[in-house]
C-alpha cells in the first residue's frame, strides 16, 4: 500500500478469528489472484461507492460514514490510476487490497463498508462489470471494422474477381460482393454482442455470499446507479453465474475465427501467385535473409491469436463444467481467460481494420484470374435453359461437353467458334457470347443478395443505415 502500514496484516488477519496461523509460501501462491486481478480495481471501486451509498441511504450505515468512504475510495482510485498504490500478494485479492489501504486511511468506517455483501457478489460485480464495459469496446470495434468493408465495398462493386468454392475458381463475383460477406459475418458477431450485453445487464450485489441478506438494502438501488437494467433474481446464480464470462469468450472465438478466415485470405491473395493485393509496409515485414521477400506477418499473427482465443474458451469451459452451487474457489480462473481473449481479439481487430483500410486492390490481377477456370461455365447452362428452353440437368451436360472441347483446345469458353458449339448443341446462337465474359456474368446476378453491382449497392446502402 501507499504508506506500508498493511503489510503487517497477513490475509488471516483480514479474515478474522477463525484462523490462527497464516497461509505458507505454496498456499499463497496458489491462493493469492492479485496478480491479475488488479485489473478490475475502477470496477471494485465503482461498486463500493453505490454499496456504501445505498447503505446510507436506507440508514444501514451513517452519512458520516459513507462520506469517509466515498472520499477514501475515491483516494485509492488515483493513487493506482497515478502508479502510487502498492499491491500486496499476502492481501489476496484487489478486493482484500482495497479494504486494507481503506482501513488506513479511514480507520474502523471502512469496515463497514462490508456490510450485507461478501466477496462472492463483490467479485461477480466486478467481473461483471468489467465484462460489459469489454464488450461495449468490443461493439464500437466491430462497428469499425464494418465500416472498413463498407468503404471498400462501395469503391469495387464492379471489380470483378474470382469466385471460389473448394478455392477452386466457381463463378465471377465482384470484390465489393466479397468484401459483403465479411460485412455480414461481422454484423452477426455484433449482433451477438449486443445480446450479450442485455443478457449481463443485472446486477449481482446484495446476493451476499449465496443467500441474500437480512439487512433492508435497496438492489434496485445499486443497480440503477451502477448502469444495469435490475438486480439478478436468484442469490445461488448469481454468485456461481460466469455465463457472461462464456458467453463473452464464444463470442470472441466465433468473431475470432472469422478474422483467422480473412487473415488466411490475406495471406494467400498477397502471394505473388495471386497478387490480387499489396498490403501496406505498416502490416508488413521483410525476411532477414531474402531482400525481395514482403510477409503478411500482421495476418498470421491475427490468425494464430483465434488459437489463443478458442483456448480461453475451452479453458473456463472446463473450469466450470464440474461445479455445484453455489461459489467454489474454481472460479478464481475465469479472469486470466477472458482478459487474454479480450486483450487478442481487441488487438486482432484493430490490426484487420487497419489492414482493410490500407491495402491495395490490384483490379488486374482479379479481373485476369475471373475467368480462369471456365468461371462462366454455369452461365452458359442458364443460357441454354433460357434461351434454348433445355432442362437444367441436360444443359449442365451440354456445358460439360463445351467445358471439355475448351480445355482440349486450350482456351477460354468465349474463344471458341460457333461451329463448334452448334455441333456440340445446335440450339446454340452467337447470342451465347453475351453472357461467357464475367462482366456479363456479374451483371446477370440480380437476385436478392447476388453478386451483381447494382445489388451490391442495395446491400452497401441496407448496412450503412444501420452502422
Amino acid at each position: 500500500m501507499a504508506d506500508g502500514s498493511s503489510e503487517t496484516k497477513s490475509s488471516n488477519q483480514m479474515w478474522g478469528g477463525r484462523f490462527a496461523s497464516g497461509p505458507d509460501a505454496i498456499m499463497e501462491e496458489i491462493n493469492a489472484s492479485i496478480g491479475f486481478d488488479k485489473k478490475l480495481y475502477a470496477q471494485d471501486i465503482r461498486g463500493s461507492i453505490a454499496h456504501a451509498t445505498m447503505l446510507a441511504h436506507q440508514g444501514i450505515i451513517s452519512a458520516e460514514d459513507k462520506d469517509k468512504i466515498v472520499h477514501g475510495l475515491d483516494t485509492i482510485l488515483s493513487e493506482i490510476d497515478s502508479g502510487a498504490f502498492e499491491f500486496s500478494r499476502r492481501l489476496e485479492d484487489i478486493h482484500m487490497n482495497i479494504e486494507a489501504r481503506l482501513a488506513a486511511l479511514i480507520g474502523p468506517a471502512a469496515g463497514r463498508l462490508h456490510t450485507a455483501r461478501s466477496r462472492n457478489d463483490q467479485v461477480a460485480l466486478d467481473f461483471r462489470l468489467w465484462v460489459k464495459e469489454e464488450l461495449q469496446k468490443t461493439e464500437k470495434a466491430l462497428t469499425g471494422l464494418i465500416a472498413a468493408f463498407l468503404d471498400r465495398a462501395e469503391e469495387h462493386a464492379e471489380t470483378v474477381m474470382p469466385g471460389f468454392t473448394h478455392l477452386q475458381t466457381a463463378q465471377p463475383v465482384t470484390f465489393g460482393h466479397h468484401c459483403m460477406a465479411y460485412v455480414e459475418m461481422f454484423g452477426r458477431d455484433r449482433a451477438r454482442v449486443r445480446h450479450a450485453i442485455e443478457h449481463m445487464d443485472e446486477s449481482p450485489i446484495g446476493a451476499a455470499a449465496l443467500a441474500g441478506t437480512g439487512f433492508p438494502i435497496d438492489r434496485h438501488m445499486t443497480a440503477m446507479a451502477l448502469g444495469f437494467r435490475e438486480p439478478t433474481r436468484n442469490s445461488i446464480d448469481t454468485v456461481s453465474d460466469r455465463d457472461f464470462a462464456l458467453e463473452f469468450l464464444s463470442i470472441a472465438a466465433i468473431a475470432a475465427t472469422h478474422l483467422s478466415r480473412l487473415a488466411e485470405e490475406i495471406v494467400i491473395w498477397s502471394t505473388p501467385q495471386f497478387g490480387f493485393i499489396r498490403l501496406s509496409d505498416a502490416f508488413s515485414t521483410g525476411s532477414s535473409i531474402m531482400p525481395q521477400k514482403k510477409n503478411p506477418d500482421a495476418a498470421e499473427l491475427v490468425r494464430a491469436k483465434t488459437g489463443r482465443v478458442n483456448g480461453s474458451l475451452v479453458a473456463l469451459l472446463t473450469v466450470m463444467k464440474g461445479l455445484p452451487l453455489a461459489y467454489s474457489k474454481d472460479m478464481q480462473e475465469d479472469k486470466e481467460q477472458v482478459f487474454d481473449a479480450a486483450e487478442s481479439l481487441e488487438l486482432a481487430i484493430a490490426a484487420m481494420t487497419g489492414m482493410i483500410r490500407d491495402v491495395t486492390i490490384r483490379a488486374d490481377r482479379m479481373k485476369a484470374a475471373a475467368g480462369s477456370g471456365y468461371s462462366t461455365a454455369t452461365d452458359l447452362a442458364d443460357w441454354l435453359v433460357r434461351e434454348a428452353g433445355l432442362p437444367f440437368r441436360d444443359a449442365h451436360h451440354v456445358t460439360g461437353r463445351v467445358v471439355a472441347l475448351a480445355e482440349q483446345k486450350g482456351c477460354d469458353l468465349a474463344d471458341l467458334p460457333l461451329a463448334e458449339l452448334q455441333a456440340i448443341n445446335s440450339a446454340i446462337t452467337d447470342k451465347v457470347y453475351g453472357v461467357l465474359t464475367v462482366e456479363a456474368s456479374v451483371a446477370s446476378r440480380t437476385s436478392f443478395g447476388g453478386t451483381a453491382p447494382s445489388e451490391v449497392r442495395k446491400q452497401i446502402a441496407w448496412w450503412r443505415a444501420r452502422n
